[in-house]
């Protein structure tokens, strides 16, 4: 069974840059990703970081690898992805040392937003995460796909 990660939570970022993983994710993150996630840039939203179970990680690290290196929008993906990916473990605390480019990078300071995906989790510096919650999806956004949903 793969993880599935939901909810949103508010999230303190201490003055070294780790973040304590919330409560309700621990156990899940212990069992399903051995204490490890990956983390790099979201490369379609600015202000915000994806931490993917390493396992999650890897098809799509492979799947990014994959893509023609002659395309710069595939070098550019490859480079914000795999590139800028780095391995992180849960201290004894339940603490993950957050990279500081890619804390300086997004933005994500003291305050942030944790949001549980599905298969990932988005780490948003909580300005971003504010600007794109409060946007609306207008009925000029709303794919085939989104209007086929019953909500």
């Amino acid at each position: 069974m793969k993880p599935v990660f939901q909810g949103e939570t508010a999230i303190t970022v201490d003055d070294k840059g780790r973040l304590t993983v919330p409560t309700a994710y621990r156990e899940l993150v212990a069992r399903e990703c051995g204490n490890r996630l990956v983390i790099t840039y979201n490369p379609f939203e600015p202000g915000c970081l994806w931490l993917f179970p390493h396992a999650e990680w890897e098809p799509v690290r492979d799947q990014v690898n994959a893509l023609s290196k002659v395309v710069m929008a595939h070098r550019d993906l490859q480079m914000k992805l795999v590139g800028a990916a780095a391995v992180v473990e849960l201290d004894g605390a339940a603490r993950i040392l957050l990279p500081a480019n890619q804390r300086a990078t997004t933005g994500i300071e003291k305050k942030a937003v944790l949001l549980g995906m599905g298969n990932k989790f988005e780490l948003w510096s909580e300005q971003a995460h504010l600007a794109k919650i409060r946007q609306v999806i207008g009925e000029n956004g709303i794919t085939d796909e989104m209007a086929s949903l019953r909500l």
